[in-house]
């Protein structure tokens, strides 16, 4: 049988990781690994997850904080399965996902990844629909009602224009995800940058909008929304952005480097953060987000 495992790096709130481990293990298929990766020193954790006593979990602490990236990275060397889920710490399964994916998985036979059906919750827990996931739902992502395999080109191209994806609910095959990675020189756009990466070695993508069987957490104040007023993210995106559309026209797929260059949810996201980055008197930040939300097609400088 394909066996699957959840990564869970960790690092943030305990309360909320503890509830994103027990909904792991709150699965109808029982058959799974957990695998957790601390990235930080909250005292009481290890002693909770040795009071859990099930075998299909393993806890590890990291000796000193490796930052988001390099923790990924370490959770995707450290994966063994068929199959992988790099969830989020403080994010939800549905009692019925591991059994729903697994279905999904053994239908298309071999597939790079698997986007199910998500739904957003703040965080209290309350299943929410704010401007950022209206939009991608509304506008950038694809009509699937039901079912659908997408890859190539077309699935570069909607991405990249906007990227409509739950990153945290994505199954990947295992072996595919190992041989990529995590690039070292993102910290915020590093999920897109490794789904367009595998797309490019022919990797193909199951959408599944039939169940929801996911919970994503968006709160109201995150690292990457912190990043977004000061324009760090986006800088970053800029940079990404610009490399990537040279990669989609090398490769002959106009239709992604336009999508590239153009990045309209990116730069719709920067203004809508131009209004607070005022507020809050980040002068770099207000020129940063300014620049990436009315000045599309930029070349890359690498």
């Amino acid at each position: 049988m394909t066996t699957f495992e959840f990564m869970l790096p960790y690092y943030g709130d305990v309360g909320l990781m503890q509830d994103a481990v027990r909904s792991v293990l709150a699965q109808t298929d029982p058959d799974l690994r957990l695998v957790v990766v601390d990235d930080g020193k909250e005292p009481e954790v290890p002693g909770w997850f040795e009071s859990l006593g099930d075998h299909r979990v393993r806890y590890l602490r990291n000796e000193r904080n490796l930052g988001i990236t390099k923790n990924f990275q370490k959770c995707v060397e450290l994966s063994e399965a068929d199959q992988v889920v790099i969830m989020g710490c403080d994010d939800l399964l549905h009692p019925h996902y591991l059994e729903t994916v697994r279905a999904l998985v053994e239908a298309h036979p071999g597939v790079g990844m698997v986007q199910p059906g998500v739904e957003v919750i703040d965080g209290a827990g309350v299943v929410t629909a704010g401007l950022a996931d209206n939009t991608k739902r509304r506008i950038y992502a694809p009509n699937v009602p039901g079912r659908r395999l997408m890859g190539g080109e077309e699935l570069a191209a909607s991405v990249l224009r906007g990227n409509w994806l739950y990153f945290p609910s994505i199954c990947w095959r295992g072996e595919a995800l190992r041989a990529v990675n995590f690039r070292d020189d993102y910290s915020v756009i590093q999920d897109l940058a490794l789904v367009v990466d595998l797309l490019e070695l022919g990797e193909q993508m199951v959408v599944d909008n039939t169940t929801t069987v996911f919970q994503y957490r968006r709160h109201a104040v995150s690292e990457s929304s912190v990043q977004a007023f000061s324009g760090t993210r986006f800088a970053e995106a800029e940079r990404y952005f610009a490399a990537v559309a040279e990669r989609m026209d090398a490769r002959g797929w106009p239709k992604a480097a336009r999508a590239a260059r153009f990045h309209s949810a990116s730069r719709l996201h920067a203004l809508t953060m131009l209004p607070g980055a005022l507020r809050r008197g980040h002068r770099e930040g207000v020129r940063t987000l300014a620049r990436h939300a009315l000045t599309p097609g930029q070349r890359s400088t690498v």
